[in-house]
């Protein structure tokens, strides 16, 4: 069964309070699955990374929302929808904090809450909030390790590399037990093997069909090898499209193209072993009016795959 999400209104034009939350009422009456928040917390104007697609930094990308705040907006926006980060930069965070907000938004949601993590890719980024680049994948782990041994509701001490926290009483747990569901993003051997390892599944990106194939395989392999069950992991592809009138040459779906050609590119994604797909219009709409019409084209679309929602 093919779930269909979207991007959250939170950055660019779309950071304006009833515009958030009238478009998040709309877009779960037309009757998407899915509502995602991302996290960006400068843009460095000599960045020393290059932005992951190979081009600049998208300029909406300079007025971006929290996405904890965001995400508590939207859970008294919304009444039915999963509510996710896509992905949130674990990395930036203290982990004991971090429990505390996401078990919030759980409480807050009535348990909607997805929750992908991902390492980011500006160190830029890192500098500035004060934590250091290197070893970002080690930070990853243990913050995993900390939110293990605080939603399990243990008052006992937990030691770690990084961290520790004393013998403590913390009640609030969250909704979704024993946990709320967490995915990993990125597609290194390394990432890879710890989603089989140890989360619920892949916080993914729009790559080739046939290299997402492989992804997908390497991920239920990686879970078979942990004594894990394969095909329960969830495979979530995000899209960022610029959205074209004409056709773009097929070497530049997802990234861009018409709604038509994007969908197509979904479905198979879908056949290629995705069990969701994320759409982000926020790069290509004008207005909230224009963000709306493409999404309800998109729903149209992709609910045509079989089983969808």
């Amino acid at each position: 069964m093919l779930k269909i999400g979207l991007a959250a209104p939170q950055y660019g034009l779309f950071t304006d309070r009833s515009t958030i939350s009238g478009l998040a009422a709309d877009i779960e009456a037309m009757g998407f699955d899915s509502l995602w928040v991302a996290d960006r917390a400068l843009v460095p104007v000599r960045p020393r990374d290059p932005y992951p697609d190979g081009g600049p930094v998208p300029e909406e990308f300079r007025k971006f929302l929290d996405p904890i705040a965001t995400l508590s907006f939207l859970a008294h926006a919304t009444q039915r929808v999963r509510l996710g980060t896509s992905t949130l930069n674990a990395p930036f965070y203290s982990p004991i904090l971090l429990a505390r907000a996401l078990t919030s938004i759980d409480i807050l949601s009535g348990g909607r809450l997805d929750v992908g993590f991902g390492l980011g890719w500006s160190s830029d980024e890192y500098e500035a909030i004060g934590v250091p680049w290197p070893n970002r994948g080690g930070r990853l782990e243990e913050t995993l390790d900390v939110l293990e041994h605080v939603w399990s509701g243990s008052s006992a001490e937990y030691k770690g590399a990084l961290w520790t926290i004393g013998s403590a009483h913390i009640d609030t747990l969250p909704v979704q037990r024993p946990r709320p569901p967490v995915l990993l993003g990125g597609f290194t051997h390394t990432t890879l093997a710890r989603i089989g390892r140890r989360a619920d599944g892949w916080a993914g990106v729009g790559l080739p069909v046939p290299q997402l194939a492989y992804v997908v395989s390497e991920i239920r392999q990686s879970a078979e090898a942990n004594g894990r069950d394969p095909d329960a992991m969830r495979i979530v592809v995000r899209v960022n499209p610029k959205v074209t009138v004409d056709a773009a040459p097929s070497d530049d779906v997802p990234g861009r193209g018409t709604v038509v050609q994007v969908a197509d590119y979904l479905l198979a994604a879908h056949e290629a072993g995705a069990d969701e797909v994320l759409i982000d219009l926020q790069q290509t709409a004008r207005n909230a009016d224009e963000l709306r019409d493409l999404a309800r084209r998109f729903h149209e679309l992709l609910r045509k795959a079989p089983g969808s929602t």
